[in-house]
């Protein structure tokens, strides 16, 4: 019997990988729509708590929905607005600063020389080149402004996606085949998910916050556009957090000199332990069951897939497609893979019940 079925399971371990691959195509192809739908997904979960709290309030869901939208309009412009305004200003700026870090860069040769220490030119502008590091940081800004500049598609998106949201549950009890089964599973994944998303965006906005206004205090220019970044990339696993700090310190080192930059650095690693380490796994609980290996992987995999905003939302992304592998009894193999830490107790179940080929 199982010598039988290996060429049937060889082939169809093929169709999975051809098929696998024509989806990423797909998904590659469609990368403009699909970030836009993220984007306009991501919002539409941070809006869902406060809707639903005021439906459980006896407000309607048509003026609930006007509310939450008209507050994060709001929201938006005004941080539009004032990181639009620190973004232009950088730009103006930045040839200003390459100039300054070359004429530290040459004093710093001309100290090494009179030590008997010889620094090319090579070396001091290949190597040490501050000039890419503001680039990527002024690209990626420019990327995710880009994406934003379709704002009133989004906001239609996220407008329908809240006014569905009462509906939902309802409409995925009928498309799952087992629901007493399933829908339980799936609506954890979904709670999961916009309970990752609620918190982690709270947690960056404190910490885009402290930041802010760290560097303001230091005297660091653009402290709002440093702290706008930083609530971004906090939502990147691991690195996020030390990418955002390295502009902010070159500038601060650019401006006033190596003590203040170690400020800077100190501030970001303070700000960083405290929300890190003790505000975030005391209010988020339970960990997602994701490895490091696992979140590093996603991170690339998103963000070469979806560009930026796969990167900031590879974690719920991974989460998501966890949850679709767990769906399968052929895929639920790698679900665990993808970080959980052991198969739930309704897919033993389901495993046991299952008789053998």
């Amino acid at each position: 019997m199982t010598e039988q079925n290996t060429p049937y399971r060889g082939t169809r371990l093929f169709i999975n990988a051809a098929a696998f691959v024509i989806i990423l195509w797909g998904i590659n192809l469609a990368q403009p729509v699909l970030v836009l739908f993220l984007v306009a997904a991501f919002l539409a979960t941070i809006g869902m708590m406060p809707l639903l709290w005021m439906e459980r309030k006896g407000i309607p869901s048509a003026a609930a929905v006007l509310i939450v939208m008209a507050t994060m309009v709001t929201i938006l412009l005004g941080i539009g607005v004032l990181v639009g305004t620190s973004l232009s200003s950088f730009y103006e700026a930045l040839p200003l600063y390459q100039t300054r870090f070359h004429d530290m860069l040459f004093a710093f040769k001309t100290t090494m020389e009179k030590k008997g220490i010889t620094i090319t030119d090579k070396v001091l502008l290949g190597y040490i080149n501050p000039g890419m590091v503001m680039n990527l940081t002024s690209s990626l800004l420019t990327s995710l402004s880009s994406v934003l500049s379709n704002t009133l598609l989004i906001l239609f998106t996220v407008i329908f996606i809240l006014l569905e949201a009462s509906s939902f549950p309802a409409k995925l009890r009928s498309v799952l085949e087992k629901p007493q089964a399933d829908f339980p599973r799936v609506t954890r994944f979904f709670n999961e998910i916009k309970h990752y998303l609620v918190i982690k965006t709270l947690i960056n906005l404190l910490g885009a916050i402290l930041i802010t206004t760290w560097l303001s205090v230091l005297g660091v220019d653009f402290a709002v556009l440093w702290g706008f970044l930083a609530f971004l990339l906090a939502f990147v696993p691991t690195v996020g957090s030390i990418v955002a700090a390295i502009p902010a310190v070159l500038l601060a080192l650019i401006q006033y000199g190596g003590g203040t930059a170690i400020l800077t650095a100190t501030g970001y690693l303070v700000i960083g332990i405290i929300l890190g380490n003790l505000v975030e796994p005391k209010i988020m609980g339970r960990k997602l069951g994701m490895s490091t290996l696992i979140v590093f992987v996603s991170l690339i995999f998103w963000g070469s897939l979806l560009g930026p905003v796969g990167a900031l939302l590879c974690v719920p992304l991974t989460i998501f497609l966890r949850l679709l592998c767990e769906m399968s009894d052929d895929t639920r193999w790698l679900a665990v893979l993808l970080g959980s830490d052991r198969l739930p107790d309704t897919m033993g179940q389901a495993r046991e019940g299952k008789p053998r080929s």
